[in-house]
């Protein structure tokens, strides 16, 4: 039996419980002198079912999350041989015997009778496991369906735990960020234990490569992620130039002026673009856009070159280019802002439009001077989440604005992202200590403080600009 069999027959359990819970409860309403129940039927097989699953897929959960590692740790006591072994010598032997435990080998190594163990510690923890989570939840169930009574405030147990669930949520929410923070965090602390972060901060030159010889060309291993900063921001904001006010003026077209009929035409075409995958945008960006570009940088330098104007004339062109990026990077996050802004533009209580028209304000005061400042937190939401999808897009800019760390100014000229730059320094087989692939961490964190810095500054103009109403 497998870990999803075993929870799928607990989810059927649940489901019995739930109407013997229920079927007791009317039992006491119909043929026990009509005794009047505190709460609907329901909430008894709720109370049930609740006490019947959530202890025993707790223990399931978090006994399923340790017993790998708690194997590991008495396979290890078992054999001397792998107690002698450094940090990063028993962590490539856990992995060779984790894996040579699912292959089954017959070898006679050290690493393959570790195996056998490991397997034999992992059956056995299995085993227990769901002899615990069926005894906890066998228990469970009685408990519950002895204490059914007529009296029994079924409704706000059934409350009380749901709010413990959500709450238990919640905590698990907060813990993975923390974990990501800290992991991310400890990897950069290394990382930049080895690289001056003022290097890191403030460099203009990138090329992550580490030579092996002294004699070795292109390894420098210069590590300045200016131009990647630049990079990521450069393009985010032609995307934004583009998104931000089409996704806006199409919302504001939709809720306020469009009839029903339009809207429900429009909106859903519109939103199709949501769904389109990345690569597909890649791909209009590497092959149509980016040439189009091009073409147009072209005609760009032929007219400084006939008008003698110097900054056309001695203008960069690249078929891979932050405005090819940036273009498409912008049709793909207009949907974002359009759903959002639309249904921010439409909880505006209609007595607020009624009120500004009855004062004597056209349709298109009433909507830039009553309903957008009434619906700026939503819109700056809007933005806020379409500048994280810009910021966090990879596909496009690896496929249409390349690898190179490229300082520039120029929009038709080549640069890369941190995204792309994290997936480049960790493909293929890498040492995760050395500081190439330690590199892709600090980027990661740098990345992290940027989007807090613009949250932060998208708290503040939401706060000095929001509209207060009574």
């Amino acid at each position: 039996m497998s870990n999803l069999n075993f929870f799928i027959i607990l989810l059927i359990i649940a489901a019995i419980v739930f109407f013997i819970g229920q079927k007791k409860a009317y039992s006491y309403s119909m043929f026990n002198g009509g005794a009047k129940l505190h709460s609907l039927p329901n909430y008894y097989g709720y109370l049930t079912t609740l006490w019947t699953f959530l202890p025993a897929f707790g223990v399931f959960v978090i006994w399923s999350f340790f017993e790998s590692n708690v194997s590991s740790m008495l396979t290890i006591s078992q054999f001397s041989e792998l107690q002698q072994l450094s940090v990063d010598e028993l962590s490539l032997a856990l992995n060779e015997i984790k894996i040579l435990a699912v292959t089954n080998s017959s070898s006679v190594s050290i690493n393959n009778q570790a195996a056998a163990v490991y397997s034999e510690y992992l059956n056995h923890s299995f085993n227990l496991k769901i002899l615990v989570s069926v005894l906890l939840a066998l228990l469970g169930f009685f408990y519950t369906y002895l204490r059914i009574k007529p009296t029994m405030q079924a409704r706000n147990s059934v409350e009380k735990l749901i709010v413990y669930v959500l709450f238990t949520c919640a905590l698990i929410a907060i813990f993975t960020t923390v974990g990501i923070i800290f992991s991310v965090l400890f990897e950069s602390i290394e990382f930049f234990s080895q690289v001056s972060i003022t290097e890191f901060f403030f460099g203009t030159h990138w090329s992550p490569q580490i030579a092996i010889r002294e004699d070795q060309v292109g390894g420098s291993g210069s590590f300045g992620a200016v131009p990647l900063f630049w990079g990521t921001i450069f393009i985010s904001f032609i995307a934004m130039i583009i998104a931000a006010p089409l996704g806006l003026i199409a919302a504001i077209f939709l809720s306020e002026y469009a009839t029903s009929q339009v809207r429900a035409i429009i909106k859903p075409i519109l939103e199709i673009l949501a769904g389109i995958p990345t690569v597909v945008y890649g791909f209009f960006a590497a092959l149509t856009v980016g040439p189009l570009v091009r073409d147009f940088g072209y005609y760009l330098r032929e007219i400084g070159i006939n008008l003698d104007i110097e900054i056309l004339a001695n203008l960069t062109v690249s078929t891979e280019s932050v405005l090819a990026v940036g273009l498409v990077m912008g049709m793909m996050i207009v949907p974002f802002i359009l759903s959002l802004s639309d249904d921010v533009i439409l909880s505006v209580p209609n007595a607020m439009r009624d009120g500004s028209i009855a004062l004597g304000a056209t349709k298109s005061e009433t909507v830039w001077r009553v309903i957008v400042p009434a619906a700026l937190p939503g819109i700056v939401g809007g933005f806020l989440l379409a500048i994280s999808r810009a910021i966090g897009e990879t596909m496009i800019v690896l496929m249409a604005a390349g690898v190179a760390a490229n300082l520039t100014a120029n929009p038709m000229n080549v640069v890369t992202t941190i995204t792309t730059q994290i997936v480049t320094l960790l493909t293929g087989d890498q040492e995760f200590d050395s500081v190439k692939t330690l590199a892709a961490f600090a980027l990661g964190l740098g990345l992290f403080v940027t989007t807090l810095i613009l949250n932060i500054i998208a708290l503040h103009v939401v706060k000095k600009y929001r509209e207060q109403y009574e």
